[in-house]
């Protein structure tokens, strides 16, 4: 099977907050897929961000993957250790780290690629030897596929960051794009 993207809540929103959601499905080439915690997150946050119903409505990340029951503790002990998640919000981080479980328990989809925003994921998934990108690296790949120009690379990143969506690792200049 081909690796596959599995973009997170917020890589999402970062697209959907600057009309860029197609861009987005550009790039993932129907390589992409989401966790159902994450496609929960994603239609909650439709409410705020609308164009995230052209991603829920074309059905283009495939169904949501399910966990069972049995890994729900697993997924709840990475959701609160790494990523300090707490009772008195049990949803919060559960995207993350139910991405994380599948990612490293599933054969089907090792050698996959968990794309986020969230540093502590990030460094998680790094730490842990999952291939870990950001919404950075999306519009780097976009511009080395010639769908957008460095400029306009950097222009969509500072778009999102005055939308008030964080970007991690926001480069300074055109010129620190590659």
């Amino acid at each position: 099977m081909s690796h596959l993207w599995f973009p997170d809540n917020s890589v999402l929103c970062n697209f959907a907050a600057v009309q860029s959601i197609g861009l987005l499905k550009s790039d993932l080439q129907a390589r992409g897929r989401w966790s159902a915690a994450v496609a929960y997150e994603t239609e909650n946050s439709s409410a705020f961000l609308p164009n995230l119903r052209e991603l829920i409505d074309g059905d283009w990340l495939s169904d949501p993957i399910e966990t069972t029951e049995g890994e729900a503790e697993v997924i709840d002990r990475i959701r609160v250790a790494a990523f300090g998640g707490n009772d008195q919000k049990p949803l919060q981080h559960l995207g993350e780290a139910e991405t994380c479980h599948i990612l490293r328990t599933r054969p089907e989809f090792a050698g996959s690629v968990w794309i986020t925003d969230d540093i502590a994921a990030l460094d998680f998934g790094r730490r842990g030897g999952l291939t870990t990108w950001s919404t950075r690296t999306i519009v780097e790949h976009l511009i080395a596929n010639g769908e957008l120009s460095e400029d306009g690379g950097f222009a969509l990143l500072r778009a999102m960051e005055a939308a008030d969506r964080f970007v991690f690792n926001m480069p300074t200049a055109v010129r620190d794009l590659h």
